[in-house]
């Protein structure tokens, strides 16, 4: 089995705003997870100007910050720095053993995997469009609930077209749905809302991907990156990138689960003054080629 990673990551968020603002108050999903493989070595958040940084867990086990700036500025800078190991994802079966649609729709069907199997802000699993996108692209259940997710994760892949600035953070699943086209969290949301559809568990992971150059990689080096997971009876939650067209393995960095991405975007907040206000967001993920 390959050997686990580690990365050196650096995520700059720069708010830019118009006017001066008098105060900020910002919720951030910046600190990696620590779970299923992945081990959190170092992290720390810097702001400019100083801020009041309080974490916090959220009801889907994310640690987060709560930023309070209670002085005027004109630009407000946040750098979060993360050293993660990440493990190999184990290897998977061709497909599950006998009734495992029955226990896949099992588990969703308990009240623990209730926000993964209902509707969510920006994910609705019985909506006209996600009617129409299944009938025109022929995608159905098969079988064996695995193979079924892993053919609708390669689906998504071909069918829908990366386009950049094509929808916005906080865009439908019916806009890609609709339109053929989107980024990262569009094909996520994507495959979120058919898994939810056959009654399968599926939840919105946040996180960084360490791009390699391979042929067909979709995700920028300078962007965070977005993934679904799926639960699945004998192998638990399973990620699939339909963005990539790979499982989730070693080259995925993990911040936070959720819903959909209004869980786990990576600044959320409200000030007084500024005006408007340009967001410019850098992201490093460097292998650690030291060990």
């Amino acid at each position: 089995m390959t050997a686990a990673v580690r990365y050196e990551i650096e995520h700059v968020s720069r708010y830019r705003y118009a006017a001066p603002a008098r105060q900020c108050m910002m919720l951030l999903c910046l600190r990696p997870r620590e779970d299923r493989g992945q081990r959190l070595l170092h992290f720390g958040i810097e702001t400019q100007p100083p801020a009041r940084l309080n974490p916090e867990a959220d009801c889907f086990g994310n640690v987060r910050h709560v930023l309070d700036v209670h002085r005027t500025h004109e630009v407000l800078e946040i750098t979060a720095r993360s050293t993660v190991e990440a493990a190999p994802a184990a290897p998977l079966p061709e497909r599950l053993g006998m009734g495992a649609w029955e226990e896949a729709r099992a588990l969703g069907g308990s009240f623990a995997d209730w926000d993964y199997t209902h509707p969510s802000p920006l994910v609705r699993p019985s909506s006209a469009a996600l009617a129409a996108f299944v009938a025109r692209q022929g995608i159905e259940a098969g079988a064996d609930p695995l193979e079924s997710l892993s053919r609708l994760s390669d689906t998504l892949h071909h069918r829908l077209e990366y386009i950049p600035g094509s929808t916005s953070a906080e865009s439908p699943v019916d806009h890609v749905l609709e339109t053929g086209r989107g980024v990262c969290q569009d094909y996520a949301h994507a495959m979120i809302a058919v898994a939810r559809s056959w009654g399968i568990p599926a939840r919105y992971v946040s996180g960084y991907i360490h791009v390699t150059g391979q042929a067909g990689e979709q995700a920028p080096e300078s962007a965070t990156h977005a993934w679904a997971e799926c639960r699945l009876p004998e192998l638990g939650w399973i990620g699939f990138d339909p963005t990539n067209r790979t499982l989730a393995g070693e080259r995925h960095v993990r911040i936070a689960v959720g819903r959909d991405y209004r869980d786990v975007s990576p600044t959320r907040g409200v000030r007084r003054g500024g005006g408007e206000a340009r967001l410019e967001a850098i992201v490093r993920v460097h292998e650690d080629a030291a060990r």
